[in-house]
């Protein structure tokens, strides 16, 4: 009889733990899909690794990544109901917000905007480009970390002559060819520059600004919280790889799969990538104000108003 017992409660327990694992398979399975927004720049990377190595599968969550070259298109995809998710900016939130679209920061991102210099020109310093023609894309975070950066040389913006080229490629390729003075550029578009024989002037980094960020849309966020919390724990895994592996060996992969040009193999500069957090406040109200001066956004929208913390335990 106590062997009888003994096998019985064998079997329930072995049952019992195998309906626990087929559950949690099942919750992991049953996670919604999601659509995220990437441009070409140093943001998309831990992305790309996720995607490559695994990483989002490990987590349960099936994400399929779209490339945009400019932020035009990948605000429409956004808008248009494309995208749950998109690499992005304080400035592109605020804007949508403003014409009605609820979307929220949920991190902040890593990435770099460098203004560089033509091959030809020989002004090493930004007031060398007073009246001269400096490539943006309008009422974007090129445009506003350009005024920051005329802003802390005592310039105005209208000092400089802006050229409105949204798409990346093409401000990069104007530039490499003499068509401009300079132009404002995210990373690696920047460091390939210089790599190609342009002048690096000044960057994002150096003004200790950062108002790139990862949003999502506020019905992604209702109807999908546990796949984007998935989806963060792979890209903190992806962080992990690029800051801890030897850059040689993901370097073809990154250049390939980023759509960046064959360059960005020896131009590349990566940043130390953070996990994924909450941006500064200081980040945030810096943009509304900037915002607010051009009356491009007439809401004085708060901290809590732009970023949602999922993260919080």
């Amino acid at each position: 009889m106590k062997k009888f017992l003994a096998c019985m409660l064998m079997m329930i327990l072995a049952v019992a733990t195998g309906c626990g694992t087929g559950g949690n398979e099942a919750k992991k399975g049953d996670l919604p899909p999601l659509e995220i927004g990437l441009m070409p720049d140093t943001d998309s990377l831990p992305f790309l690794i996720a995607q490559e190595k695994g990483y989002f599968e490990e987590e349960g969550v099936k994400v399929n990544l779209q490339q945009f070259k400019s932020a035009m298109d990948r605000d429409s995809a956004l808008q248009s109901g494309n995208l749950d998710g998109a690499i992005s900016d304080l400035l592109a939130v605020a804007f949508a917000k403003s014409g009605g679209f609820d979307v929220k920061v949920v991190s902040a991102s890593n990435g770099n905007y460098q203004m560089i210099a033509g091959k030809e020109e020989t002004g090493t310093a930004v007031k060398d480009y007073a009246g001269k023609d400096v490539a943006v894309s309008r009422n974007t975070i090129i445009e506003y970390v350009t005024d920051r950066i005329l802003e802390k040389e005592g310039m105005s913006e209208d000092s400089i002559n802006k050229v409105i080229i949204p798409q990346i490629p093409t401000r990069l390729e104007m530039l490499q060819n003499g068509n401009l003075a300079a132009a404002t550029l995210p990373e690696p578009m920047g460091s390939i520059a210089v790599h190609n024989g342009c002048h690096f002037l000044t960057s994002s980094e150096q003004l200790g600004i950062n108002p790139g960020v990862i949003m999502f849309t506020a019905k992604a966020l209702a109807d999908k919280k546990a796949s984007v919390q998935a989806m963060y724990r792979a890209y903190n895994k992806a962080v992990k790889y690029l800051n801890e592996t030897p850059r040689e060996e993901y370097i073809d992969l990154i250049v390939e799969k980023g759509g960046f040009p064959p360059a960005a193999k020896e131009a590349l500069k990566l940043p130390k990538y953070q996990e994924a957090a909450i941006p500064k406040e200081s980040d945030v109200t810096e943009c509304i104000k900037w915002l607010n001066a051009k009356s491009l956004v007439s809401e004085t929208y708060s901290y809590d108003d732009i970023v949602m913390d999922i993260f919080r335990k």
